[in-house]
């Protein structure tokens, strides 16, 4: 019983969604799931693919 319940749960996690970073040394552009740290800052998002190309639609219930 408790293995069904944990692969239920499973299956409905998604993958982390991508974003666009923003370099405050050079104003170059990262596509990352998370900060690449402090010398960065968000400049778009979020996106389904590693490439920041195709917009995440947000779906909130």
């Amino acid at each position: 019983m408790l293995a069904l319940c944990c692969g239920a749960t499973a299956l409905a996690a998604a993958p982390a969604p991508w974003y666009q970073w923003r370099s405050k040394l050079d104003g170059g552009l990262a596509c990352a799931q998370v900060s690449p740290g402090d010398g960065w800052e968000a400049a778009g998002g979020p996106y389904r693919d590693a490439d920041c190309r195709q917009p995440l639609r947000v779906v909130r219930r």
